[in-house]
């Protein structure tokens, strides 16, 4: 492809990322853009150029070593429930932006500690931007000539260069869009995870096409490759020396996933639900798994096409080429160049933050900010952030110029490994040990680097930029225990695990034994105390921090305002104020307040210079280590009494609404119960004045026509029947409830039960001209009483005829059945249940409220005792509460009673 095209090319994809993450940033609750698996691509910020190429390059000259660099990241991601949390809790409580800011504020917002790590940081960063430049470049020229050489180019005409300024124009743009460098920038998360996927799919590509079309399979592959290379070499650790040296990679490549700042960005300050870490703890492995799948594959195949003449780094390319597949090899190089940007846009964000809060303003700018009354500094921290942006990558394009074209990704990554593993002991061990001092962080720090650059920079230099091998041969002054990759004599290690071991030995061990010997100031301790016990910091908030001194709320609040806005400003200290409940005219600033302000700072300019601006307004009095274990016990007991205090208050509400509710209903059972004597009055009242008044007639007319005489006792017959059944009910419901009554249980067919329940209601029913339907099935035989479930078919389908309109109404009657129950349902046609009262019919006093729904003749027990006897059998009966026309009651039976 001409270099016109490609160049096009780049442009064209760099544009498109620009689109996705503008467009992630309008969108930022949509469920695409905040989506949990987001979180855990954007991890694969770690695979970059080194992973993409150098691994297979790696997997060339050392074989199945390069698996190191990604089993310490696996091995990391199940710890990611204890450590990560931990890590996390503690930044989102402390709007910490960096893993500066970490480390500074663990050891009291020590400003010299911040910018240390920072320049640590940078000297991390900068030659790993480097690589990806280099990787860009050499690619480049690969694919545009399709040769293995690679072309010298100046800086006017080097396409790299322009590639690296939009890169810096992208990562300024969307990475500085808040002053909060705390928040999450959701724009370049959304996007490198959308270069995860590309990269991952490319890289998928060549593999499978290197080894099921340029060979015929993993067997075939093997099969040449044991003919023609040593794999006995490049298939297997090597002994004991080799699985040494595997356990320090593993344990490099361990320390890298949580102290590279790329991968702090992400992980932590990234940040901002629970469910992403879930999804992210079995997400990142398997994606690293999935793109090592074929890396030894791609480097066997590689050497067997080309041989160990062409450059192992790139055999993702050459072989593509070789064999005239340039539409490979140009996607190939687009799943590089995701690869790439997406670690330089991280690194360059996380970078420029940690520069500006730790260094720039710290040491240049913060007099000014202080002295300045003007309101602007939101927009002059935003323009030094952008400047330190475009800084670190011309910084690091200088150096990629200065690179050997020989000198592998693997070693310059490498670098950037070893030097950010120094902060390994200042950041995890102060994390559980709250004796750490930031004396001992930063000497051990200090002498950590001294070591790496002796026993690792330093020869590294020598031997590929002089070309000059007598340092590394004879040691420093010509010493033999001086040599950098054998110091004192220890020979098993390689050059990488060799100055990992010293480095990382006498590191952690000043550390350790000055934080002993000389204890930190109260602020470390304060601290220390709060890192230890991270999870009951998230409890105290702002009582976890101890402070005394004078300081004034509005001196504070003016800081506030320069840096965060009128608006902001006004409403922090409005929060603040409804969250502790002070008196807005409290003037005085208490511990809490200064801990608040000083959070809010921290988001903004470090946590370093956070405390200078606040200290400049307030005039803090040392606290002795007594004194803050004291108080930080006081806040606990306080905050111990106060959540007992809660829990009982809930429990007082939640009884005193049990007992509202407990009580309306004995309001309504004891309406019901008026209601139900006035109905039982009535319809005893009915029959017996019935009674009397006929029999009075029968006795004060001795001459009345037989006929006559007749028709009147059939009055008192069926008045008395009436009554009789009224009674029976009321006893029978008695009796039910008082559980006297028994069963009489046999087997029975239940559709002879409703047939014959059907039979007894049938003249009513053809009088009124009611259709009452039922298909029977002589399937459904249960064990049961065979009157008293007779007598509750009876009563409901009695209940429905009083309620379906004459002429028109239908009854229907189903019966269904499955391996546990029997289920009836009588439904019709009629006017319904009231919605308000279908939780109520089965009530023993139950009438409606509903007056204009019509009053039935009966006993009004007919439910109620219908509901005792289902019960009795172990099953249910209820109205379906969805049925928006007629009434459906269902009735369900065990078929083995309980």
């Amino acid at each position: 492809m001409s270099k016109t095209g490609l160049i096009a090319l780049i442009f064209t994809y760099l544009g498109i990322l620009f689109l996705i993450a503008f467009f992630a940033e309008k969108n930022k609750g949509s469920k695409l853009v905040s989506h949990p698996a987001i979180y855990g691509l954007s991890l694969a910020v770690y695979c970059s150029a080194w992973t993409y190429y150098g691994s297979v390059g790696m997997a060339a000259t050392s074989g199945i070593e390069f698996l190191t660099i990604y089993l310490g990241p696996v091995i990391a991601a199940p710890l990611w429930i204890v450590v990560l949390k931990k890590i996390i809790q503690l930044s989102k409580a402390y709007k910490i932006s960096s893993i500066a800011d970490f480390i500074s504020l663990r050891y009291g917002n020590s400003r010299s500690l911040g910018a240390l790590v920072t320049l640590v940081c940078l000297a991390s960063i900068i030659p790993y931007i480097s690589l990806q430049l280099k990787a860009i470049s050499e690619t480049f020229e690969i694919v545009s000539t399709s040769t293995i050489g690679i072309e010298g180019t100046s800086v006017i005409t080097d396409s790299t260069f322009y590639i690296a300024l939009i890169l810096a124009v992208f990562a300024s743009f969307f990475g500085t869009l808040s002053l909060d460098a705390s928040k999450n920038r959701t724009g370049v998360m959304f996007s490198v995870a959308a270069e995860s996927i590309l990269k991952l799919t490319f890289f998928l590509v060549v593999g499978i096409y290197v080894t099921f079309y340029v060979f015929d399979g993993t067997v075939d592959l093997y099969k040449q490759a044991n003919l023609d290379l040593n794999l006995n070499k490049l298939s297997t650790i090597n002994g004991l020396n080799g699985g040494i040296n595997w356990y320090f990679s593993i344990a490099l490549s361990f320390l890298a996933i949580f102290l590279l700042p790329r991968q702090f960005q992400t992980s932590v300050v990234e940040f901002n639900n629970r469910k992403q870490l879930k999804i992210a703890i079995w997400l990142f492995p398997l994606y690293l798994l999935l793109f090592n799948v074929f890396v030894i594959f791609i480097a066997w195949g590689g050497l067997l096409i080309l041989g160990n003449e062409a450059n192992a780094d790139y055999f993702t390319l050459l072989i593509p080429l070789h064999f005239g597949d340039k539409w490979l090899a140009v996607l190939v190089f687009l799943g590089g160049l995701s690869a790439v940007i997406s670690m330089v846009v991280v690194s360059t964000v996380a970078l420029s933050t940690m520069l500006s809060n730790n260094l720039i303003i710290p040491y240049g700018f913060l007099k000014r900010f202080t002295n300045n009354k003007s309101l602007n500094n939101e927009k002059t921290i935003k323009n030094i952030r952008r400047l330190c942006v475009f800084s670190s990558i011309i910084l690091a394009y200088l150096l990629y110029s200065m690179f050997n074209p020989q000198i592998s990704l693997f070693s310059i990554g490498l670098i950037s490994f070893l030097t950010i593993a120094q902060l390994a002991p200042s950041f995890f061990i102060g994390m559980f040990w709250n004796r750490g001092s930031a004396l001992g962080s930063k000497v051990g720090i200090l002498l950590g680097m001294s070591v790496v650059v002796f026993t690792y920079l330093l020869p590294f230099f020598t031997e590929n930029i002089l070309n000059n091998n007598k340092f590394v041969e004879e040691g420093f002054l010509g010493i033999g225990v001086l040599k950098p990759y054998a110091l004192f004599g220890i020979e098993l290690l390689n050059p990488v695990n060799h100055s990992l071991y010293w480095s990382l030995l006498l590191n952690t061990g000043v550390y350790l034994v000055l934080s002993v010997i000389r204890k930190g100031n109260y602020r470390e301790r304060n601290y220390g105390e709060m890192f230890v016990n991270s999870e009951e910091v998230i409890q105290l908030k702002e009582n976890a921090f101890v402070w005394k001194g004078e300081a004034y709320v509005k001196d504070i609040h003016n800081i506030l305002i320069r840096f965060l806005g009128q608006e902001k400003a006004d409403k922090a200290l409005r929060v603040f104020r409804k969250r502790y409940r002070v008196n807005p005219e409290e003037k005085l600033a208490d511990a809490r307040f200064i801990n608040f302000s000083e959070r809010l700072l921290t988001g903004a300019v470090g946590s370093a210079s956070a405390k200078i601006l606040i200290s400049n307004v307030a005039k803090e009095k040392p606290v002795s280590l007594v004194e803050v274990l004291n108080i930080l016990e006081e806040n606990k007991e306080t905050i111990s009494v106060n959540k007992s205090l809660e829990e009982q208050s809930q429990k007082l509400i939640k009884l005193t609404s049990d007992l509202k509710l407990a009580n309306e209903e004995l309001k309504i059972q004891d309406q019901l119960k008026d209601d139900f004597l006035d109905t039982v009055a009535h319809e005893l009242k009915t029959p017996i004045t019935s009674i009397k008044a006929s029999s009075e007639v029968l006795s004060d007319n001795d001459d009345m026509p037989m006929e006559l005489q007749q028709r009147f006792l059939a009055n008192i017959i069926q008045d008395t029947e009436r009554l009789n059944v009224l009674i029976n009910d009321i006893l029978d419901l008695e009796k039910m409830a008082s559980g006297r009554d028994m069963l009489t249980l046999k087997f029975h067919r239940l559709d002879e039960c409703v047939q014959e329940a059907i039979h007894g209601i049938s003249s009513i029913a053809q009088r009124q001209n009611i259709d009452v339907r039922f298909q029977p099935d002589s399937n459904v035989v249960l064990e049961f009483d065979y009157s008293k479930i007779l007598q509750v078919f009876t009563n409901l389908l009695s209940n429905a005829l009083k309620f379906v309109p004459d002429n028109k109404g239908v009854i229907e009657v189903f019966l269904e059945h499955n391996s546990e129950e029997i289920v009836c349902i009588i439904k019709d046609n009629g006017k319904g249940i009231p919605e308000g009262d279908k939780h109520l019919i089965f009530k023993k006093f139950y009438q409606s409220k509903n007056q204009t729904f019509k009053k039935p003749t009966g006993s009004g027990f007919g439910l109620a005792i219908c509901q005792q006897i289902v019960e009795m059998h172990g099953g249910e009966i209820y109205a379906n509460p969805k049925l928006k026309t007629g009434a459906e009651i269902i009735i369900k039976l065990p078929k083995s009673k309980s």
